[in-house]
């Protein structure tokens, strides 16, 4: 018998992903998620652990030494600001996943993904990195560029190459720099497993710039989503006013994200990339009825000032993606169920974790709500990810096996 004790698998003597799961695993046995896809638009590994790996990755050989010597904690290559989501050690799978035991094959992210994942019932998960999000505030753009173009070229090297088609990516984009993005997209557009690419939201360089023009059109050209995936500074000058990081947290990853989207629909770039499928990940979706509101007020009164857009800004931001984590429940949920209706959600929602972060979101978080029936709930939680993403029908191991057994119990009965 396997004895367990808080979060530590005692048999192997340390800490193990499947074990400290085990919660999220009861609640997948008592729901019928074997009987469908769920796909995890936003889930994260910590890409430090091979950091060592990545700088292997990095063309500068100026840049190649400084980034090994310096790592990228805080303090590191990228001077990023402190990071708080460990919670001082509260959240045990941040400092314990460091030691956890792995098999020698394959890779060791490719294991602890699928461990999370199975915990989970997740099929197919995108992938992101965590403390490499920050580099897009590294004030010189040489460190950010080189950076991007290491992880990326390690990522499909070593992960996306080599695994069985249920981690997929849409790949970071150093957004600094409009010509680099644009070698990025040429380069590993095609790659095995990515479905997409990236932008950190915490940026400040507006993305109508006349020099994102091409990088749009070759996403559009190439049917890959353009994804704003939020964060936040402390370093922004407006953020630097608060002083605790809840404050920090709830401000940063709705406003960088709600800035990018008011440009991006005030200077029509729906009508000039109307193909061009756009997603906003990790802002909660409190915000977008807000925005909603307030951009088609006022363009009511002042249409003049967008004068691409042919219809009201809220008529195309229903025509968007959004990902569900962190999904804002309390309180008063006949809310949630407006914000719902208001961004289409049966078909442009998408399910996300954001594990293993603090603030993470099971499946249930979508699959209990009672406003929703079950083709909406299996909607969100899989069909409109593999619908956009032009997904195959993946089913993790464990649910072919469980459906097996299911049918051969049913036989025997």
């Amino acid at each position: 018998m396997l004895k367990v004790t808080g979060n530590r698998d005692v048999a192997n003597e340390g800490f193990n992903s499947s074990v400290h799961l085990k919660n999220a695993a009861a609640q997948g046995e008592s729901r019928n998620y074997d009987d469908f896809m769920i796909v995890d638009v936003d889930a994260h590994h910590y890409e430090t652990e091979a950091f060592s790996e990545i700088a292997d990755y990095i063309d500068d050989p100026v840049l190649r030494r400084e980034a090994k010597f310096q790592g990228m904690a805080r303090g590191g290559i990228a001077s990023m600001d402190g990071s708080y989501q460990e919670m001082t050690g509260r959240i045990t799978r941040y400092p314990e996943r460091r030691g956890e035991k792995v098999p020698p094959q394959p890779h060791r992210d490719i294991t602890l993904m699928y461990r999370w994942m199975d915990a989970l019932r997740v099929d197919v998960a995108c992938m992101f990195p965590t403390p490499m999000l920050n580099i897009v505030t590294c004030p010189r753009i040489e460190v950010e560029v080189a950076l991007a173009r290491a992880y990326n070229r390690w990522l499909c090297d070593n992960i996306l190459e080599s695994e069985n088609g249920r981690l997929k990516s849409m790949l970071y984009l150093p957004f600094n720099d409009p010509a680099a993005c644009i070698d990025i997209v040429e380069k590993f557009g095609s790659r095995k497993g990515v479905i997409g690419f990236m932008v950190v939201a915490t940026h400040y360089r507006s993305v109508h710039d006349n020099a994102y023009m091409k990088l749009y059109a070759m996403l559009q050209e190439r049917n890959l989503p353009l994804a704003f995936h939020a964060a936040y500074t402390w370093s922004d000058k407006q953020l630097s006013l608060t002083n605790r990081f809840m404050a920090v947290h709830a401000l940063g990853f709705t406003w960088h994200n709600m800035l990018h989207m008011t440009n991006w629909l005030v200077n029509g770039l729906p009508e000039r990339f109307p193909k061009l499928k756009v997603v906003w990940i990790e802002s909660g979706l409190a915000w977008v009825p807000f925005l909603m509101q307030r951009l088609d007020n006022e363009f009511m009164m002042r249409s003049s000032d967008a004068p691409l857009l042919k219809r009201i800004p809220s008529d195309y931001m229903r025509e968007m993606y959004y990902t569900s984590q962190p999904m804002e429940m309390v309180n008063n949920p006949k809310a949630l169920e407006v914000t719902f209706e208001m961004i289409n959600a049966k078909t442009q929602l998408l399910y996300s974790s954001d594990y293993p972060h603090w603030d993470m979101d099971l499946p249930s978080t979508i699959y209990d709500l009672p406003f929703l029936d079950e083709q909406a709930k299996r909607d969100i939680l899989g069909g409109n990810a593999q619908r956009l993403f032009n997904l195959e029908t993946t089913l993790a191991p464990g649910k072919h096996e469980r459906r097996a057994q299911r049918g051969v119990n049913a036989a025997a009965g």
